[in-house]
């Protein structure tokens, strides 16, 4: 293992962190935690879950209709999820497109990518308008290849995502690549202006408090054991409402009866030391751009506000039985291999110290889409499925969530939103264990080796094993 890995280990080891929930915790500090609920309750809508699904959908609720009394409840407190260990991608991407073009037609789907398009400069828009500082700065998303058969995926890629009408995309070679980022071997990139960094607590924080301003109810320390129509069941009392909406991502398996609903994938992450101006200098990345790559197990990144890079991706896939982490506590194998990625792709950095790691689950459905809900006969909606995107898609979600309440209730009717083919779409449950833990686990090491295949055999065609993992992963 090398020096940089082995200090994120065992907790604070020389001042870096193992878990702690995230670095950007670490870096905007711990918020203090709301009270619980106190007793039985009522309200018109509940809300299971304070990430960002939860919180942008009783924004918007509460915006369109200040009437509404609105009960946000969160088993620890606003963030602690996805919405707070995130890699602060703020990007177009959703999950599910192509397999909507399929069902639903072609428009349909660049309807719906039309929409999440929009959706970065609404989330921008919002935190400008409320006040919160989340360190946004928009540079685009760019996603590198580093190979033969990575320019090829790339080049389909970039081809793919103008005929769903993203007519601003570009495609660069080497040369021009290296012009914005000097990630080494570099054959090529596409870009997108549809993206932003931000830092993820910043802005959870910020909404949750814009939320509480409206005059929304939110209940921290209070995990939902159950939801049944009108019911959202805790320890602490349960809470009746017309409407009892479920965004809780990755943590749904916790619920009565959803272990299988949406798998709770392991996405990991690593922060390094402040960079000084030299090295800087020799990575380039003066845009500020999130960055991705075309690998099969992809990585993603980011330039910090304060002069880090954060960089992501999987390492241990899925915990048995749908388990969920402690506090983002991260594998040592899955620390190495992160450090790993920073010095392929930048080997100037070598010596740089990695002073956090951290890992959270994301909700990835059978099919891997990601699906807006609302049950008309039950009051019954959910919201999720993101598969990694959530940072944009919570928001068109939750606007969309807003739109289906409102015109159930008759203070609205069909919309732009509600016409979205990922409205009410219905998805299989997950296998049960062990086929779960071992589809998944052998697809990403299927993936792994896929990618290492490609390295030591350069060559224009994806390795074989790729299509294997799509296949049992449920993607072609």
């Amino acid at each position: 293992m090398s020096s940089s890995a082995s200090r994120v280990l065992g907790g604070v080891v020389g001042g870096v962190v193992n878990g702690g929930i995230s670095f950007w915790y670490a870096d905007d500090g711990l918020p203090v935690v709301r009270e619980p609920l106190s007793g039985d309750a009522s309200a018109d809508v509940v809300i299971v879950g304070g990430g960002y699904t939860g919180l942008w959908t009783a924004y918007y609720l509460k915006k369109a209709a200040p009437f509404l009394r609105i009960t946000v409840l969160e088993q620890k407190f606003c963030g602690y999820g996805a919405s707070g260990r995130n890699g602060g991608w703020l990007y177009n991407g959703i999950a599910g497109r192509d397999r909507y073009a399929a069902l639903h037609g072609h428009e349909a789907a660049v309807r719906l990518q039309k929409a999440m398009n929009d959706t970065v400069a609404e989330v921008i828009a919002v935190a400008g308008a409320e006040g919160i500082d989340a360190d946004v700065h928009r540079g685009g998303v760019l996603e590198v290849a580093t190979g033969p058969a990575q320019l090829a995926r790339l080049k389909a890629f970039h081809a793919h995502e103008l005929s769903y009408g993203e007519k601003d995309r570009e495609l660069y070679g080497a040369r021009e690549t290296a012009e914005r980022i000097r990630v080494a071997d570099a054959v090529g990139s596409t870009w997108t202006p549809h993206g932003a960094r931000l830092h993820p607590v910043k802005l959870v924080k910020g909404l949750a408090a814009a939320v509480e301003a409206l005059g929304v109810t939110i209940h921290e320390s209070t995990p939902v054991t159950e939801i049944r129509p009108k019911h959202a069941v805790t320890p602490y009392g349960t809470v009746r409402a017309p409407y009892v909406l479920r965004c809780t991502e990755g943590f749904t398996a916790s619920l009565k009866g959803q272990r299988r609903t949406w798998l709770p994938m392991n996405s990991s992450m690593i922060a390094t030391e402040p960079l000084t101006e030299e090295q800087w200098a020799s990575v380039g990345w003066d845009g500020r751009e999130t960055l991705g790559d075309m690998a099969h197990a992809y990585m993603y990144a980011q330039r910090t506000a304060d002069g880090r890079i954060a960089l992501g991706g999987r390492g241990v896939p899925y915990r048995f039985g749908s388990r969920t982490d402690n506090d983002g506590r991260t594998q040592a194998a899955t620390v190495e291999a992160l450090h790993e990625i920073l010095t392929r792709f930048f080997p100037s950095l070598a010596g740089v110290r990695v002073e956090h790691a951290w890992s959270g689950v994301l909700g990835v459905p059978r099919d891997w889409c990601a699906t807006v809900t609302l049950d008309r006969s039950t009051g019954l909606g959910w919201a999720g499925g993101y598969v990694g995107s959530g940072v944009a898609t919570t928001n068109l979600a939750a606007r969309t969530l807003r739109d289906l309440v409102q015109q159930d209730s008759g203070q609205g009717g069909r919309t732009e939103l509600t016409d979205l083919p990922w409205v009410n779409h219905k998805v299989r449950k997950w296998e049960p264990e062990p086929l779960r833990w071992l589809g998944v686990h052998g697809m990403y090491a299927t993936y792994r080796a896929a990618d290492q295949r490609e390295r030591l055999r350069p060559g224009t065609e994806s390795s074989r094993l790729a299509k294997v993992a799509d296949k049992v992963a449920g993607r072609h």
